[in-house]
């Protein structure tokens, strides 16, 4: 088995085992998203070296870009339409 199929077959089994997780669980891994967003940014005004800020920046920024994709792959296209209808209710 090559490198590509391990790669492919690894994140198959990711995919698979976060759509096997509950809808709340992906609302609360989804709105994780917004305070990381928030601490990415916001840590930028704090007085400290530029070198500093860019790993955070990273970091944090990784962080929010990791919790959005995992809480959209564990709602799946359902999950985002009850949210969608939950929304148009409201």
């Amino acid at each position: 088995m090559n490198l590509k199929k391990k790669i492919k077959n690894f994140f198959q089994k990711i995919k698979g085992w976060l759509s096997k997780l509950s809808f709340r669980t992906g609302v609360i891994v989804l709105a994780m998203c917004i305070p990381f967003y928030i601490i990415s940014f916001a840590q930028m005004a704090l007085p400290i070296s530029a070198a500093l800020k860019g790993t955070l920046w990273v970091i944090f920024f990784g962080l929010a870009k990791t919790a959005q994709y995992g809480g959209l792959t564990i709602l799946g296209a359902k999950g985002i339409k009850r949210i969608k209808d939950w929304w148009k209710r409201r």
